[in-house]
């Protein structure tokens, strides 16, 4: 089954995996790849349309990020977005200056008429003479356009706010339709994508389901697999999504490494083994490996994030290559060899544990990409690769799984280590678990005051701090730990909002902590917004 693919070029822009989220709300299927990519693979990709991202560079610059310009000469449509916009002139023969004052933040353009087809444009949706709300983030400005290209949007501070090459389908905004502050950008996008590029909206959740299924059964062949199961959303439909494919084929092992939240295996083996019995999805076949000691003690000592999570891929995947040579050498008569590995890798984990060259740092090794050996048994198999949380969740439900588990709060496979900050000790993970049952429990029975308020929050945890405070109980001075709570909200875990949560529901928690834990005498509200910060402390 062959797919309509956007390819997105990235220069670094904070919210280039905004696009891609705009485009694949529009259930049309998108990549990012960096501006570094050859033409060769460009061509090989057959993209159907191409968007150029912002950047924080200017085209002036050494060392500049640039793309191969036969990328315009590709025959399909191309959009520029703010830095992507001023490089498309720059290449293409038109001239960018630095703006006599740097616009940044809210902008009003005005659309204007354009000769030829007006159906066509990007704008097609608007009318000319029209104010728009844009929210702008250049210090650079093109002030003459190639030829052949004419103005479409204006604005004060920049003469060319949006252009149009309509006979090569060629297309720059000054400004960035992917983000909220822009009201109408999706109208923008959906211009470019249906308007002038004339695309299907065919990335649907059947769709997905389908094509993967029948990549997964070629993929695996006639071996066996083994699903790394940890009963959060990604794994979970990662399972049941292999289980369709390949059905017996497949093992799923849950795996306990000593860095799970409070009561965590007993539920999650309770709740797999009870869809097992209901047979809504087929024999899922779970192991449950105990492998604690293992991971505590490749753990001991061990402070930076970065070794924590690059440790914790090692160790998860030597407990399944043992489990996959006791599957193997057990009398069960089942036909083929354990062959693969099932991971619930997600596109976000592929785009911040790669850092693209003219985009963004890498911000984090995920343990299960950068994570991994170099050198493993197992051949991966990660069916969830190319979505979102949003989108995952939505395929889970065209799986007919059960809302509660599609509707878990995530949690990192790395787990309590990334939350219990400096070194790991038994302690610290104690006095964590019982802080964090505490938060989701409040949460979750937070009463008719505040209903669904555990749905309504994407994500929320506690944290131990590597520092003391001092406090005062009964008589008596304490010195003793410092806990952080977080809940944030967000659609996919790109960007999250600290989330809103009522002042007497964070008092309750604080109390039934600092009364309940003992070791615990200060508790926290992290107010940080992703960015800057990130959701997860490590």
């Amino acid at each position: 089954m062959s797919r309509t693919l956007v390819l997105i070029l990235d220069f670094g822009s904070q919210y280039t995996q905004l696009i891609a989220r705009r485009v694949r709300e529009q259930h049309v299927y998108c990549e990012i790849h960096p501006c570094t990519t050859t033409i060769e693979r460009i061509r090989a990709m057959a993209p159907s349309a191409v968007i150029l991202s912002g950047g924080p560079a200017s085209v002036f610059e050494e060392g500049a990020p640039s793309v191969d310009q036969a990328v315009f000469e590709l025959g399909v449509p191309v959009l520029g977005i703010c830095y992507g916009m001023q490089l498309t002139a720059h290449l293409l023969g038109g001239k960018v200056e630095p703006a006599g004052e740097r616009e940044y933040g809210p902008a009003q353009i005005e659309v204007h008429g354009v000769a030829g087809n007006r159906a066509a444009s990007i704008l097609a949706s608007f009318s000319a003479g029209e104010k728009v709300d844009v929210w702008a983030s250049h210090g650079d400005k093109v002030v003459s356009l190639p030829e052949g290209f004419e103005i479409i949007a204006s604005s004060p501070n920049a003469p060319f706010a949006a252009c149009a090459n309509e006979a090569r389908r060629i297309y720059g905004v000054q400004f960035h339709p992917e983000v909220v502050h822009t009201p109408r950008g999706a109208e923008i996008l959906r211009g470019f994508l249906f308007e002038v590029s004339k695309l299907p909206a065919d990335f649907t959740p059947g769709s997905f389901v389908e094509e993967t299924v029948a990549k997964i059964r070629s993929q695996v062949g006639e071996g066996r697999a083994i699903c790394g199961l940890s009963g959060g959303v990604d794994s979970s439909v990662a399972a049941v999504l292999v289980a369709r494919a390949i059905g017996a084929q497949l093992t799923c092992i849950f795996v306990d490494n000593g860095l799970l939240r409070k009561n965590e295996a007993e539920e999650v083996v309770r709740m797999f083994e009870t869809q097992v019995a209901s047979g809504a999805h087929g024999q899922l076949k779970l192991v449950h490996v105990d492998a604690s000691a293992q991971f505590l003690e490749a753990l001991k000592g061990v402070s930076d994030p970065e070794q924590k999570r690059k440790i914790i891929g090692r160790v998860f995947v030597e407990v399944f290559d043992a489990e996959a040579t006791r599957i193997n050498g057990s009398p069960s008569g089942e036909v083929g060899e354990v062959t693969h590995l099932v991971q619930g890798t997600l596109y976000p984990d592929v785009i911040e544990s790669v850092s693209f060259k003219g985009p963004s740092a890498t911000i984090k090794t995920h343990h299960n990409v950068g994570g991994l050996p170099e050198h493993m048994k197992l051949k991966l198999v990660e069916p969830l690769r190319e979505l979102f949380k949003d989108e995952v969740r939505e395929v889970g439900a065209s799986l007919g799984m059960p809302h509660h588990v599609l509707w878990r709060h995530p949690f990192p496979g790395p787990g309590l280590a990334i939350r219990c900050l400096g070194e790991i000790t038994e302690r610290k993970l104690h006095l964590l678990r019982e802080a964090d049952s505490i938060f989701l429990e409040e949460l979750r029975t937070a009463g008719p005051t505040y209903p669904r308020q555990y749905e309504e929050v994407w994500q929320a945890f506690a944290v131990i701090l590597p520092v003391q405070s001092v406090g005062v109980m009964g008589d008596g001075r304490t010195y003793e730990n410092v806990c952080a709570i977080r809940a944030v909200s967000s659609r996919d875990g790109m960007t999250a909002d600290w989330s809103r949560l009522p002042y007497d529901l964070l008092a309750k928690v604080s109390t039934r902590i600092i009364n309940e834990v003992r070791g615990i005498n200060r508790v926290v509200y992290d107010i940080s917004s992703k960015p800057p910060a990130t959701i997860e402390w490590e």
